[in-house]
């Protein structure tokens, strides 16, 4: 188990054609662009295992690519998280736990299940969908994370809820959908979907300075009453928590060198 209180900065996926323009050298090879990526952020959000099922080989494969404390996210799979009863998931949600990710081993971050924006809250098909959602894959403990899309989920009932479950409400920066920083598990999980085709990092800095302050108050336990909560109450108990920060969509250009600049900001206040 990793230690809480580490910040973990990363990028969806690894294969973007634009990427080969504005993240990889010319010498790095198709076949090694996660070898190459996973040396310049600390975390990636697996794209693909949204669209299809993985192999355990390759979940091996991609662990043995990638430097020893990387982390990855296994995105779950859209044919789960875009049903209308979420409540009769449950041998989807088997066939997607066993199908390979504790393959990953040490290097499985957590599990992001991302709702369809047309998707409501509704309390009683979420709880079934959460009593779901299994605690081990293997021999190897999972985190969940929801992210949530519909303006309905903001309200103190779906907090109260999600955090029974000890699930990771998201947290997203984006024009279009709903806000939730409340803290609701024992880690935190951030995307933000506003990156700037005309910002060479994506974020401009101050933008940048400001997440990396939030994401050291997390990382410490804190509640960052800056950002929109649907509850005012803060977590049961103010304990260091692992955080995970993705940029992702917007201009996904930039995506690598937001995610490199903002490891770099934490690194300068750290003294590192």
């Amino acid at each position: 188990m990793r230690p809480r209180g580490n910040i973990h900065v990363g990028i969806g996926g690894w294969s973007y054609e634009p990427w080969r323009e504005t993240f990889y050298p010319p010498e790095v090879a198709k076949s090694r662009e996660l070898e190459y990526a996973s040396r310049q952020v600390s975390a990636i959000e697996i794209n693909s295992t949204f669209y299809r099922l993985q192999k355990p080989a390759t979940y091996a494969k991609w662990r043995d690519s990638t430097p020893d404390e990387f982390v990855f996210t296994v995105k779950a799979p859209r044919f789960i998280v875009q049903r209308r009863s979420l409540a009769d998931a449950g041998a989807s949600i088997e066939r997607f736990v066993g199908s390979g990710i504790a393959s990953l081993e040490r290097k499985l971050g957590a599990v992001l299940w991302q709702l369809d924006p047309t998707h409501a809250f509704d309390p009683d098909d979420l709880e079934a969908f959460l009593q779901l959602l299994p605690p081990m894959a293997g021999r190897w403990p999972l985190r969940h994370a929801l992210e949530v899309r519909h303006a309905s989920f903001v309200a103190k009932e779906f907090i109260a809820l999600i955090r029974r479950h000890a699930v990771a409400v998201v947290c997203v920066d984006d024009a279009e959908f709903p806000a939730c920083a409340d803290i609701t598990a024992e880690f935190v999980y951030v995307r933000l979907r506003r990156c700037a085709h005309t910002v060479s990092t994506g974020y401009a800095a101050p933008a940048l300075r400001t997440w990396a302050d939030y994401a050291r108050r997390w990382a410490r336990g804190e509640v960052v009453s800056e950002l929109p909560r649907a509850a005012a109450e803060s977590p049961v108990r103010h304990t260091p928590r692992e955080v995970f920060i993705y940029f992702i969509n917007g201009a996904k250009e930039r995506a690598p060198a937001a995610a490199r600049a903002l490891l770099a900001a934490l690194k300068r206040k750290s003294g590192g």
